[in-house]
């Protein structure tokens, strides 16, 4: 049973750094899903509190991706036109592109990448803010670059943690 949650802990943190990339993948809960099946295996023993962190830190880090491009927005002078629009760009390349069949490969990298600036481009655009578009949706791909790269970050962290317990 042990040798079965050593596997399905390297898997999910494998998924888990996927998962900061690809759309639809939730990184951060994944990898943390990696720490907990391990944790239930012989090779690593770690305590409640430890995993509670773990836990809250993807949380807090899933819900930080969500609103990154949002706040991106508005910080580089996008309206509120330009931060729901950023919103819905976001939605649609995390969820509508992939029901389509587009997600692995160039374009569902140009897609989930495009979502959040298109959004807020035509957001602002649409409220007649053509001065304000290029800058709002400019902020919102800063924003969900700087949420992916936190992802990436707490995925390799796991990573490297599932891997050091294995060698140890």
């Amino acid at each position: 049973m042990s040798l079965l949650l050593i596997i399905l802990s390297v898997l999910a943190a494998v998924v888990g750094i996927i998962g900061a990339i690809v759309p639809g993948l939730p990184g951060p809960p994944i990898s943390w899903l990696a720490l907990l099946l391990l944790g239930l295996s012989d090779a690593a023993d770690y305590s409640p509190t430890y995993l509670l962190i773990f836990a809250a830190t993807a949380v807090v880090i899933t819900l930080f991706d969500y609103f990154v491009p949002v706040w991106g927005t508005r910080r580089l002078g996008g309206t509120r036109a330009g931060a729901k629009g950023s919103t819905v760009g976001l939605v649609v390349s995390m969820f509508v592109l992939p029901l389509l069949g587009v997600v692995i490969g160039p374009m569902g990298i140009v897609g989930l990448l495009a979502g959040p600036f298109v959004g807020a481009y035509v957001g602002e655009t649409l409220a007649g803010n053509r001065r304000q578009a290029l800058r709002a949706a400019m902020g919102s791909f800063v924003g969900f670059l700087g949420g992916t790269l936190v992802k990436l970050a707490f995925g390799i962290t796991v990573m490297v943690l599932v891997v050091r317990d294995l060698i140890v």
